[in-house]
């Protein structure tokens, strides 16, 4: 057996927040949601295409923000048009944690889960 990728990520968010979800990974991040072909029913999850990847994200009644300061990470191409888009609609970067030979920011989506977002700083590529 060998793992090849990851299929998907899950992440909560409060039920009723639907909208604030879907603006932000939909029209913020630029990722594209999809449906199984089912009846979309209420609670029912959010699903968006990542690359090859999903983020599926589910309405929790009882939700509460993760104590812990996990995150998930995205690699990007064109990481500065993201980060201005970002900054445009008051979404507050987190940009104090370099990293080195990337450039990256961190962003809580509308339910407080932390997304990274990376991108290879060709500035710094080696030249061989």
């Amino acid at each position: 057996m060998n793992i090849h990728s990851i299929h998907h990520a899950q992440l909560p968010f409060r039920a009723g927040d639907e909208a604030q979800i879907r603006r932000f990974y939909n029209q913020l991040i630029g990722l594209t949601e999809f449906h199984y072909g089912e009846h979309v029913a209420t609670n029912a999850p959010l699903r968006f295409v990542a690359g090859h990847q999903r983020i599926d994200l589910v309405p929790t009644d009882n939700w509460q923000p993760n104590p812990i300061p996990s995150h998930l990470a995205f690699e990007v191409q064109g990481l500065p048009t993201l980060r201005n888009r970002l900054l445009s609609a008051d979404v507050a970067l987190e940009e104090s944690r370099p990293l080195v030979g990337y450039l990256r920011f961190y962003v809580k989506d509308p339910a407080g889960n932390q997304l990274e977002f990376l991108e290879p700083d060709a500035s710094q590529a080696s030249t061989v």
